[in-house]
């Protein structure tokens, strides 16, 4: 690991290695996209090329399957895969219950899917992600270019009849123009401040036309990860009931780290 990173990076970067040693040879694993989880391609890369570990990974996102090529993890479609054994990714929030919001790097469809079709899912954050309440990040919502005025007005509307502090709906943009998703979609950031329902949300708003998927994770999560920047390690399991605290010692490696542009 390069030794100037922040104590942010440090705290990702503990997370992705501890949840990396999860992995076990011949698995097939969902790779998660974002600035944390490209850590964990790192991370999972290090042991690829170290230990000979024999794995397939299902990337959520173009950004991720570029990475993984480049550093040399095997990768496949989903339908290819059929089913995985595990799925790392991170997050933008997460409650107590290990429901979460994702969707801040923009490739939330995939991972739902990739997560779902999963034996089990593990998260990597840091303890800066972990909230009372979701809802303070804004929620993404993913919906298709047509009509996205009309479904975002319907979508405003909704909000009036839920459990949340804020309403106000936003198209994502990229420069000057709408971000698009890798499946061609526009997404909608929901700022609501406060969710007081979120699995009554994330039905009601997925009913909605126009709408394909929200970034509300609800009882997919089994496990998350946090890290912290002098290199301690929390584990809470949901199913188990357990929390674990473990360390990671810092170590500058080689060039598998270097230049980390996520």
């Amino acid at each position: 690991m390069p030794a100037d990173l922040s104590p942010i990076d440090k705290a990702k970067f503990v997370a992705a290695r501890r949840a990396v040693a999860l992995v076990e040879d011949g698995m097939k694993l969902g790779l998660g996209t974002g600035s944390t989880a490209a850590w964990m391609v790192r991370c999972l890369a290090e042991r690829v090329r170290e230990e000979g570990l024999r794995v397939t990974g299902v990337p959520t996102s173009s950004r991720t399957a570029d990475l993984a090529r480049q550093l040399g993890i095997r990768i496949t479609s989903l339908d290819d895969a059929k089913w995985l054994d595990l799925t790392i990714d991170g997050a933008d929030e997460f409650d107590a219950n290990l429901n979460l919001i994702k969707g801040g790097g923009g490739a939330l469809l995939q991972e739902k899917i990739v997560a779902t079709a999963s034996d089990q899912m593990v998260v990597i954050t840091d303890a800066a992600k972990e909230v009372v309440a979701l809802g303070a990040f804004p929620l993404p919502i993913e919906v298709i270019p047509f009509g996205w005025q009309t479904t975002r007005t319907l979508v405003e509307e909704t909000l009036g009849s839920l459990d949340v502090l804020g309403r106000e709906v936003t198209l994502r943009m990229n420069g000057e123009r709408a971000f698009v998703t890798d499946e061609g979609n526009y997404i909608l950031d929901l700022h609501l401040g406060r969710i007081g329902n979120p699995r009554q949300l994330s039905l009601i708003v997925n009913q909605i036309p126009g709408v394909v998927e929200n970034g509300l994770f609800i009882d997919i999560c089994d496990i998350v990860v946090v890290g912290h920047g002098d290199g301690r390690v929390d584990v809470r399991d949901i199913n188990a009931g357990t929390v674990s605290h473990d360390r990671v010692e810092f170590a500058e490696t080689e060039n598998v780290f270097r230049d980390l542009g996520d």
